[in-house]
């Protein structure tokens, strides 16, 4: 007995310590494995290991022999289980069921921390739940967790609720949550590294369904130590898949498609909701690259899902398939949460204008904006207004257009979003034409430049031709590769010519030596450069 406490203790250790392949070690060894405790470690150590199918075993075994000898450590096992088998597999069934299997054992125990655990079990998986109820039950149990001074409870209930917002549109409150949350978990407060997952997890989600992508690139730099010591946290399809959407979004398409692929990969043997987000930011970036049939054929069999829905309408009306893309746009409206419905309107619009309906056109672009006064979300003010932009420019405003798109440009340019920026800036450049030739010209080319750096093929081709249209060569105006880089990566790169280590680069701009490296690295990768001899190299080129 001695000898399993022992290892039981050296396991519990190995957790702490993040040495994954110890803790199974000690966890693993015999008799011990026979234990409550035993098998929750091992199933926890299997889980960072990403083996999510031995966790389940091991946790599933560990729930009976706990809820004989403590119950509470049996709730929270199956809080464990709910959450694993949602974010893992999308088994929304079983989720549900262990969720459900929580809330009535924790009523059992009258004990109001347990019971506030066993909340957010079922706000994370209750079916067709009103994300204004689901805020409630986390709102209430971040005050239990509150007071009760469990700061792992406070921490995961604070993320859930700030999600929650985000879904019901209230998108700065819900940020600034999700913020707290993650802070705290980073900074130690939380005695679990699981709270670090749930919270990052949460947070890159929510970000990416409200557009804000360079949040989500910030706090990836702020999670390297808790990497170096854990491992990385996005441990299921979904987040992973996430992360792919989010370096769509800012332009970095090669890293995209490793991450999309590998969530895919993730993703094989998890149930339809979770294959299908994965396929639909895939698709996404096919759609973005001008590869329409691969795009298509990625949503082959999801297109009933929800989160394909606004990917497969665009490839619908990509494709000139615009009585598809009106019929399923209008069937699903009803449906969708105010982001969703944002883009379904944006392409509804679209399509409006693409079958000669300008009224109709015009009815989408107030509704949307209507629907961007209920809500705080940049990116819904940017597709507004584009569209708003779109449809002045159908009725022959043009001058009311130009105004309308160069407030979406800048929307989207908050937002770290090149390939929606030039897209917008090529519909500025149609308005500006039949009053400023000169500069609707200037304005394609900058275009152009940023859709050849991104490879978004036919947004090119379609920009080389209207180019030739008016008259003007369709060549590149500038280096390729710096229209992708940010404001912050430009400031990188100016000190990087002087030939500065990250050292001193980091001191220069008073940031972090790992922010420097990875502003170094993205520089590198939007460049086409393979070290800084090649930046070097290339800078001198740019000022010849």
């Amino acid at each position: 007995m001695e000898e399993i406490d022992g290892l039981l203790a050296a396991g519990a250790k190995a957790l702490g310590d993040g040495d994954w392949p110890a803790a199974r070690a000690a966890f693993g060894s015999d008799g011990v494995r026979d234990t409550a405790a035993g098998l929750n470690g091992l199933g926890t150590a299997q889980w960072w290991l990403g083996d999510t199918r031995s966790t389940f075993s091991c946790w599933e075994r560990a729930y009976a022999l706990y809820r004989r000898s403590d119950p509470a450590e049996a709730v929270f096992t199956a809080l464990g289980l709910s959450f694993v088998y949602d974010a893992n597999f999308g088994d929304r069934a079983a989720a549900q069921g262990w969720a459900a299997r929580a809330v009535r054992v924790a009523a059992s125990l009258g004990d109001p921390v347990v019971s506030a655990w066993a909340s957010l079990a079922r706000a994370g998986s209750a079916p067709g739940a009103d994300a204004a109820d689901v805020a409630a039950w986390c709102e209430a149990a971040y005050e239990v967790g509150a007071d009760a001074g469990d700061r792992d409870l406070e921490l995961c209930a604070l993320s859930m609720w700030g999600s929650a917002l985000i879904e019901l549109g209230h998108v700065i409150e819900g940020t600034a949550l999700l913020d707290e949350a993650l802070a705290g978990a980073l900074g130690g407060e939380g005695a679990r590294p699981d709270t670090v997952v749930l919270t990052s997890c949460l947070l890159m989600r929510s970000c990416v369904r409200g557009a804000d992508f360079l949040r989500v690139v910030q706090w990836t730099r702020s999670l390297d130590g808790f990497i170096s010591r854990y491992g990385c946290p996005y441990l299921n399809a979904s987040c992973r898949a996430s992360y792919g959407a989010v370096l769509i979004a800012i332009g970095d398409w090669s890293r995209a498609e490793d991450e999309l692929v590998a969530a895919a990969e993730l993703a094989q043997d998890a149930a339809p909701a979770v294959q299908a987000e994965a396929a639909a930011f895939l698709a996404d970036l096919r759609l973005g690259q001008g590869r329409v049939a691969e795009a298509r054929l990625l949503l082959t069999g999801f297109e009933d899902r929800a989160v394909v829905r606004p990917v497969l309408a665009a490839t619908y009306l990509t494709a000139g398939e615009v009585a598809m893309a009106l019929s399923l746009v209008r069937r699903h409206l009803d449906e969708a949460t105010p982001l969703d419905e944002a883009r379904l309107r944006e392409v509804l619009g679209a399509a409006c204008l693409a079958a000669g309906d300008v009224a109709g056109a015009v009815a989408e672009a107030e509704r949307l904006t209507a629907l961007g006064t209920t809500t705080d979300s940049g990116l819904i003010a940017a597709r507004a207004a584009r569209l708003c932009g779109r449809a002045l420019l159908a009725q022959g405003k043009s001058r009311e257009a130009v105004a309308r798109l160069s407030a979406a440009m800048t929307w989207f340019g908050l937002l770290e979003m090149p390939l929606e920026v030039a897209r917008t800036r090529m519909m500025l450049a149609q308005a500006l034409c039949p009053d400023e030739p000169t500069p609707a010209v200037a304005e394609a080319r900058i275009a152009l430049a940023v859709f050849e750096d991104l490879g978004a093929r036919a947004d090119a081709d379609a920009a080389s031709a209207w180019l030739r249209a008016a008259g003007a060569s369709a060549a590149r105006v500038g280096p390729r590769g710096l229209g992708l880089l940010t404001q912050r990566e430009r400031d990188v790169l100016a000190v990087l010519a002087e030939g500065l280590p990250n050292p001193e680069i980091a001191a220069r701009l008073y940031i972090s030596r790992r922010t420097v490296e990875h502003h170094v690295a993205s520089i590198l990768s939007k460049l086409g450069a393979r070290n800084r001899t090649e930046v070097a190299a290339y800078l001198t080129r740019v000022s010849e």
